[in-house]
């Protein structure tokens, strides 16, 4: 026989052990399921199947067939780091659902065959008595039965920053933290069919590319086509001109490398790594490198507000009392602020009325602060209970009344009448001597602004209410004070309610961070559009978004407050025209974040919550909060800012923008280099120049450019103005926005120096070969130089390093006898050396005058170029 607990059972027994252990088999553990893994060996061909590394094995496969094995080393090692890299980013994106399971409590006290155990959390079955107190995670979805001044903090799943308090009957989510008070609950539901599971299953959806690898992706299948055309075009031309088949095979073949940058993903995942480190020193920290290019495109910014626009801890900002009103100062626990009536500080005899209310919410308080740890740097003072009542301690420390231990010392409480939902008020009695007891009362104006309680009069009433109207439309929360003095206690604590003083109203709330507005005024220079998308009530959300300046003209649906009823309704025909979102749940934050990516925006959703997870999972780029944040956020998201600063996801965009231009600068770069060594090859034997140059030359100038000097490039500065100017489209090719023409302007003035070099070495009858082959890499390293966004930063002396280096390697083709066996090179005298290094400036001057150009005549140019100096 079995029992199970309702809630007007007096006495519960709870299950037995034979039932519990019927029913675990029957449902299962109270575990989130985690979905089948991804088998090692699938995530490593899905990684090459990417086509830029298809090209890249191909030119692994041709340099063997030559007999090139050092190159065809290092290609292939570029392959096996990239791969290596991304299979280990997949493997840690993949653990969200799983962090779900370990965010349900470990333990749990549940009552069996009469007597209370402590069980794993997965032991928890339906049917079984949980145990509940202050501080303890509901470890399953649970119908409660007894409660007892019960407060839930339900933020995790609701976004709601206010806790709920909890009577007989109601539902309790797993996941949620009893902040307050006891409780004794019937389990209803476990594991998948939990709320916490309902979660997942959302969250249980393969990841999309993200906009860079799908560039790279189209590129990779452009450049494959383009550039097996073009070799069998000069292997036809050679075999028509009379060449022998095998010089003209290797020739085709050894362009086919030259023409592909193989060193791009090198340069990606150095660019990426590298923006990931300097993130982290600006408190953000990656969990998958693509994201810190995907930043760099974000158009739309989807933020929730406790802890991200707002500090996350309630503050008592306005008092307001028959006598005076005051304005405190201060954000936090902390209590350090002070009292202002009409902006200046208040006087002696202004402040006692304040003081006489403060005292009141200090006695009638269950929470408690605690000050920093001398022992650990940094810490801020923190509350322990309902963080409004410990908003009220630190107002009263901040206008200088005892402190709570003083105060109950004096003042012992001998009795009270905890807040409940029905009452919406909270009393407590105190010895106050003489045989004489202190009545201390807080609750909802509209509990308390009644002449049932109150005995001030009327007109004092009414003022009283249109005050506490007045601060609720600004989004405050607000509290009535009320107290009195009685020579008797009846033997109801309730029956003390009536004929109180009012001493006035307390407004709370949860304040905008001091830097949160000029954060959103950068993102909108930058033009990302700023959404806030919460839980909190509409009131709330409005006040915040007006404080912050979110409510700006280019909203549609002006000043408008949409709650999730009218999105699960279908009352908005277009979410995208609205700023502000109030009383949303998972879904629909789903909804919202798929109507902009439909748009064609590319979205940043923040968030620390369970109910983040499945929207930061499902934006372009999920950013987590990695202070206040949930396990489940942190793993759902693709960033983590340690310091829960709005303002680092601005630094984080930044730092985005700026690998994306180095990733495209290295293609302008390496694939002018490659189009030029292909004209090189087509023009030259027109031009007099049967062969213009070998195999060897051609791997040799490609080593250089595409390695040291190609992967420097990725660790290049950002551009002045790079957040002066919208983000890149995201149906944007890689190399679109003018980046094609700059390479083909490129490509052409190598080819035209390189050639003319080669020229005017045959006309002095100079080994023109040796010089072809040395004025081309000149005119490649004078490019790279060239195309700088700060030609003389020092924060990169890689690059200039690596270009001394690449000219050094240069001269050793040409002067180590060993090199100049392999390569078929002929050492030059001065007259050489000065003609093929000509190039180089040419190569700079072009460089220069092709970034002027492109700033002046195109928009994303004339963006960039407002930031300059």
């Amino acid at each position: 026989m079995t029992t199970s607990a309702t809630a007007s059972t007096g006495e519960v027994t709870g299950l037995t052990e034979v039932e519990a252990a019927r029913r675990l088999a029957r449902t299962g553990p109270n575990e989130v399921a985690a979905k089948k893994p991804v088998r090692l060996h699938s995530r490593i061909l899905a990684q090459l199947r990417d086509p830029l590394i298809m090209v890249l094995l191909g030119a692994v496969a041709l340099t063997l067939a030559i007999g090139d094995h050092p190159d065809a080393i290092v290609i292939a090692l570029v392959i096996v780091v990239n791969t290596t890299v991304g299979v280990a980013q997949e493997i840690r994106a993949d653990n969200a659902v799983a962090a779900l399971s370990a965010l349900s409590a470990p333990h749990a006290r549940v009552r069996r065959d009469g007597s209370v155990r402590d069980l794993p959390a997965a032991e928890i079955v339906p049917g079984d008595v949980l145990l509940l107190g202050e501080g303890d995670i509901v470890a399953a979805d649970a119908e409660l039965a007894e409660a007892s001044a019960l407060l839930l903090d339900e933020s995790m799943l609701t976004g709601e920053s206010v806790p709920v308090d909890k009577d007989a009957g109601a539902t309790l989510s797993a996941g949620t933290v009893v902040v307050r008070g006891r409780g004794v609950a019937t389990v209803t539901a476990t594991g998948a069919a939990s709320a916490l599971g309902r979660i997942a299953a959302l969250l249980d959806d393969r990841r999309e590319p993200t906009p860079l690898q799908r560039r790279l992706a189209a590129l990779g299948r452009v450049l494959a086509a383009v550039t097996l055309a073009l070799c069998v075009l000069v292997f036809a031309l050679g075999l028509a001109r009379g060449l022998p088949l095998g010089t003209m095979a290797v020739t085709a073949i050894s362009l086919a490398v030259a023409a592909v940058p193989e060193s791009l993903p090198a340069v990606v995942t150095l660019a990426l790594a590298l923006g990931a480190r300097r993130m982290v020193a600006r408190h953000a920290l990656v969990r998958r490198l693509p994201a810190v290019e995907t930043l760099g495109s974000v158009s739309v910014l989807a933020t929730d507000k406790t802890g991200t626009l707002t500090e996350g801890r309630m503050v008592v900002q306005h008092i307001w009392t028959p006598q005076v009103s005051a304005e405190l100062t201060g954000v936090g626990y902390e209590p350090e602020g002070e009292a202002l009536v009409d902006g200046r500080p208040a006087r002696e005899a202004e402040l006692a009325p304040v003081r006489e209310l403060l005292t009141v919410t200090a006695l009638c308080n269950d929470a408690t602060l605690r000050p920093p740890d001398p022992a650990t740097p940094d810490t801020r003072w923190t509350a322990l209970g309902d963080p409004m009542e410990a908003a009220l301690l630190t107002a009263a420390a901040k206008t200088g009344c005892p402190a709570p231990a003083e105060l109950l010392a004096t003042r012992p409480r001998i009795g009270e009448a905890p807040f409940d939902s029905l009452r919406r008020r909270m009393t407590t009695l105190h010895a106050a001597g003489q045989d004489r007891v202190l009545i201390c009362l807080k609750g909802a104006p509209e509990a308390v602004l009644d002449t049932s309680v109150l005995e001030n009069g009327p007109g004092q009433l009414a003022q009283a209410r249109q005050e506490a109207a007045h601060l609720a439309e600004r989004g405050y929360r607000v509290l009535a004070v009320a107290s009195g003095v009685r020579d008797d206690v009846p033997d109801r604590i309730t029956a003390v309610e009536s004929k109180l003083t009012l001493l006035g109203l307390v407004s709370l709330s949860d304040p905008p961070k001091p830097h949160a507005a000029a954060t959103l005024a950068t993102c909108r220079a930058a033009g990302i559009t700023p959404v806030l998308i919460t839980g909190d009530h509409p009131a709330t959300a409005r006040a915040v978004a007006s404080r912050v300046a979110l409510l700006g003209d280019d909203s549609e649906v002006d000043g408008q407050v949409i709650t999730g009823a009218d999105v699960a309704a279908g009352r908005v025909a277009d979410l995208t025209a609205v700023r502000v979102f109030a009383r949303t749940d998972p879904q629909q934050k789903l909804d919202i974040v798929e109507a902009w990516r439909g748009r064609g925006a590319v979205t940043a959703m923040t968030g620390d919550g369970v109910n983040d997870g499945p929207a930061l999972h499902r934006a372009d780029i999920g950013v987590a909060m990695g202070e206040r944040g949930t396990e489940v956020a942190r793993q759902a998201a693709d960033l983590v800012l340690t310091d829960d600063e709005l303002s680092t996801v601005v630094a984080a965009v930044e730092e985005g923008r700026r690998v994306y231009d180095n990733i495209r600068r290295f293609l302008v770069y390496g694939m002018a280099g490659g189009a030029a060594e292909i004209l090189v090859m087509l023009i030259g034997p027109l031009l007099g120049l049967p062969l213009p140059l070998r195999a060897g030359q051609i791997l040799w100038i490609n080593l250089l450019t595409h390695g040291l000097t190609g992967v420097a490039m990725g660790a290049e500065p950002a551009a002045p103005g790079a957040m002066r100017r919208p983000p890149r489209p995201p149906d944007q090719h890689i190399l679109g926005g003018g980046a094609w023409q700059r390479m083909l302007l490129l490509a052409a003035v190598v080819t035209t120096a390189t050639l003319g070099a080669g020229l005017a070495a045959r006309a002095l009858d100079l080994p023109w070969q040796s010089v072809l082959f040395l004025a081309l890499l000149a005119a490649q390293l004078g490019v790279v130089l060239g195309l700088r966004a700060r030609l003389l930063t020092r924060q990169n002396l890689f690059l200039p390093l690596a270009v001394l280096a690449s000219a050094l390697l240069a001269a050793a083709a040409l002067y180590v006898p060993f090199l100049r066996s392999v390569l078929e090179t002929e050492p030059l005298d001065w007259a050489g050396i000065a003609i093929a290094a000509a190039c180089a400036p040419a190569g700079f001057i072009a460089a220069r005058l092709v970034r002027t150009a492109f700033r002046r005549t195109s928009p994303a140019g004339r963006a960039e170029a407002s930031g300059l100096p």
